[in-house]
């Protein structure tokens, strides 16, 4: 079982005579994390924002920067404390997690307006 997060935009395909838009929804970002990783983002206090973020009233990006970057600082300040959240398979270590973090965050910040989606 896996997360993904996705962030996407409107799109304007077309101009009809000055009165109508045709949208379309682009993707901008994907990616995808296995879920043995839950625990350690809870203990990082950004599970909601990334597994949940409709629950917490969150619908774009720009909404979550803050709960990420705070909590990819606690990540980083302390791996002895969240490498003890190592899935024992393999399937869900700490430093895959932070890349995550990482990336999805400099998405939320290249396209603040994007809105969230994610598939549990």
């Amino acid at each position: 079982m896996s997360l993904d997060v996705y962030l996407n935009r409107k799109r304007y395909l077309s101009y009809d005579e000055g009165k109508t838009y045709t949208e379309d929804d682009e993707q901008v970002y994907w990616s995808n994390i296995t879920h043995n990783l839950g625990k350690m983002a809870g203990e990082a206090g950004i599970y909601e924002a990334l597994w949940r973020p409709e629950e917490i009233g969150k619908t774009k990006a720009s909404e979550i920067t803050e709960l990420l970057e705070k909590g990819l600082a606690d990540l980083k300040a302390r791996p002895e404390h969240f490498e003890k959240f190592n899935s024992p398979n393999g399937w869900g270590m700490y430093e895959h997690f932070v890349l995550f973090v990482e990336k999805y965050l400099e998405a939320c910040k290249e396209y603040p307006d994007a809105i969230i989606e994610v598939s549990r």
